[in-house]
């Protein structure tokens, strides 16, 4: 499949669409379950993941957390699911931070991710909603899409066949 396409749909919005070859149960399952989601949840390299923790359920909680092995440096998201509709879309509430969470480095986001299937294709389309143009900037400069583009690949082979 193609890389991840990323669009700036305003001057607070980002939008991130990548398509599967694979049926959308199979796509839904590796976003909604915890265990695979810790597999194929991007790392840089020579980065671990030491958190990966999902209460999947309208109120409940989020952690991803990365380390830089070598610094030990961290990076992470938490957030809140909002909204699930089953094999449709999931809406989260989330955090992007730097250090520890909380403190003062966080960017908020309102994420939206769909899912759409099409002949065998299931289509992600990821809208992340920042609160600003300066928060979005900051978000892209993290190289959040090239991160997200590494797991969609690790996606690809969890998916085939």
């Amino acid at each position: 499949m193609k890389p991840a396409a990323a669009n700036t749909l305003s001057d607070t919005q980002v939008e991130v669409v990548r398509s599967f070859a694979a049926p959308l149960e199979s796509v839904w399952n590796v976003f909604t379950q915890p265990e695979l989601v810790s597999r194929w949840m991007p790392s840089p390299p020579g980065w671990s993941m030491p958190v990966s923790e999902m209460d999947f359920r309208i109120g409940g909680t989020y952690e991803n957390r990365f380390r830089d092995d070598q610094t030990g440096q961290e990076f992470g998201l938490v957030g809140e699911f909002r909204e699930i509709e089953p094999m449709s879309k999931i809406v989260q509430h989330e955090r992007h931070y730097v250090g520890t969470p909380g403190a003062g480095s966080d960017i908020p986001s309102v994420i939206t991710i769909t899912f759409q299937e099409t002949n065998g294709v299931t289509t992600v389309a990821t809208l992340l909603d920042y609160p600003t143009p300066e928060a979005r900037e900051a978000a892209l400069a993290t190289g959040m899409t090239e991160l997200m583009e590494m797991g969609y690949g690790v996606i690809d082979g969890m998916v085939a066949g």
